[in-house]
């Protein structure tokens, strides 16, 4: 269910997508059942709008793709991964509003 601006990563895309990616990505590890990812969701959605060209969004069906999880050590979801040149330079978990999500990911954007 991604929106025009986001787009599905999965664990055979998550290196080329995400790791490989020139822009820096913002990922949202997220679940069908899970409250608070269906309460964040818009939040993503208009951060894929707004800051298109500077950052790519992903969204990340947890419990299709536990591997990557399990790699990246995420325990709990929602959990949002700003990834650039490659690393993981920020780490969200859980639902919290926008302007905070904003707050966090401004200071790894050029």
């Amino acid at each position: 269910m991604a929106g025009s601006k986001t787009f599905d990563v999965t664990e055979a895309t998550f290196k080329q997508e995400v790791l490989e990616s020139d822009l820096p990505v913002l990922v949202d590890f997220w679940a069908e059942w899970c409250g608070p990812c269906k309460m964040i969701e818009p939040h993503v959605m208009a951060l894929a709008e707004e800051y298109e060209g500077r950052m790519r969004v992903g969204r990340m069906d947890a419990d299709a793709n536990p591997n990557v999880l399990m790699d990246l050590g995420i325990m709990g979801i929602p959990t949002l991964i700003l990834f650039k040149n490659g690393q993981p330079v920020e780490r969200l978990t859980g639902y919290m509003p926008k302007e905070r999500i904003i707050g966090k990911l401004e200071p790894h954007l050029d």
